[in-house]
């Protein structure tokens, strides 16, 4: 039913203003539509996010969006050169390095929080 229909990762924010200045400025994405109500949607490859105000934002424990990209090492590389600070977890199942870097089979990845807390990655594995 649903699987013919397009879906985007919808990211809430208590600030949106600092959460733009995260996503744009550190992250260097370009807003692509702009509603006062709505929020702010941003494209990222072939897929969409909407970045959003809400009182509940950074709630979620898990992943929130996971952005595939074509090298892991040099990603993390360049988003700490920008003073992203990675996650470091020593989970059963998931640890990972000095870096921040895990492997889980064939994927590669690395978790970071935007400034509400909301658990983002990049990685490279079998969804490229």
């Amino acid at each position: 039913m649903l699987t013919d229909f397009p879906v985007y990762a919808t990211i809430a924010t208590g600030d949106l203003a600092r959460a733009r200045a995260f996503y744009e400025g550190t992250l260097g994405f370009s807003p692509e539509m702009e509603d006062e109500a709505a929020g702010v949607f941003y494209r990222s490859g072939g897929a969409r996010f909407l970045l959003y105000q809400s009182d509940f934002a950074g709630g979620p424990a898990q992943t929130v969006a996971t952005w595939v990209v074509d090298d892991a090492d040099a990603t993390v590389d360049e988003l700490t050169a920008k003073g992203v600070t990675f996650e470091q977890y020593d989970l059963p199942g998931l640890k990972t390095d000095a870096r921040g870097i895990a492997e889980l089979g064939p994927f590669r990845g690395a978790w970071f929080k935007d400034p509400d807390g909301n658990i983002l990655n990049v990685g490279t594995g079998p969804a490229s």
